[in-house]
């Protein structure tokens, strides 16, 4: 009986040693934390878009520019318009906002066109000018100044003589519409020829002296 006890140890101890060896012999499975720096270096990735950046918000006052700005007791005005829609007008003040729109603030110079005005809307700011190319033209259908008149230079010993000018006509007037009235000329009379006496003729026997008889001689 001790016999067979002992041989059954015997062969446990030989047979556990031999399953701990082939439990310890099994590969074991590899983490997928292994590959991570290859799969995000490896040139046969698929490239991941970036995210799209939000489109930034239209400027609202991209064309529009000062028509014009004045001061006053009541709050200061400033006239907006717009170079796309030429029907466009906003009608700002510093007293209150107009349709959402508010004057932040107002930068006056005393140069012409040099002012600047800074608006705000929704949370955005726009600073606006004046249009220099509307400020640059020369005013549409305005008549030209007359240019004076030149002096002819008189012959020696003379008067200086002034040529008369035309007098300028608007674009697209009637001919003559502008032309100055001028007055009408008085009438004048004839002047009557010089009155010249005639020469009354002398007779010749009124004209003679009398001839004094001769005394007659008493004797």
């Amino acid at each position: 009986m001790k016999y067979l006890l002992l041989t059954a140890a015997s062969a446990a101890l030989l047979v556990t040693p031999r399953t701990t060896r082939a439990a310890d012999d099994l590969p074991q499975p590899i983490q997928l934390a292994r590959y991570d720096a290859m799969m995000n270096r490896s040139p046969f990735a698929v490239a991941t878009a970036p995210a799209a950046t939000p489109p930034p918000a239209p400027n609202f006052a991209k064309d529009w520019y000062i028509a014009n700005a004045a001061r006053s007791p009541e709050g200061d005005l400033v006239t907006v318009a717009s170079s796309t829609d030429k029907n466009f007008k906003e009608y700002l003040t510093t007293k209150e906002p107009v349709k959402g729109i508010s004057i932040s603030n107002i930068e006056w110079s005393d140069k012409v066109g040099a002012t600047k005005v800074t608006i705000t809307k929704d949370g955005q700011f726009s600073t606006l000018t004046f249009n220099q190319a509307l400020l640059s033209q020369p005013i549409a259908n305005a008549p030209s100044a007359p240019q004076p008149a030149p002096v002819q230079q008189p012959p020696a010993g003379g008067q200086p003589q002034v040529v008369p000018q035309p007098f300028p006509q608007v674009p697209g007037a009637t001919p003559g519409a502008n032309t100055p009235i001028k007055p009408a000329p008085i009438p004048t009379l004839p002047t009557p020829p010089p009155r010249v006496r005639s020469i009354i003729q002398r007779s010749p026997q009124a004209g003679a002296a009398p001839v004094p008889a001769p005394p007659d001689s008493q004797e």
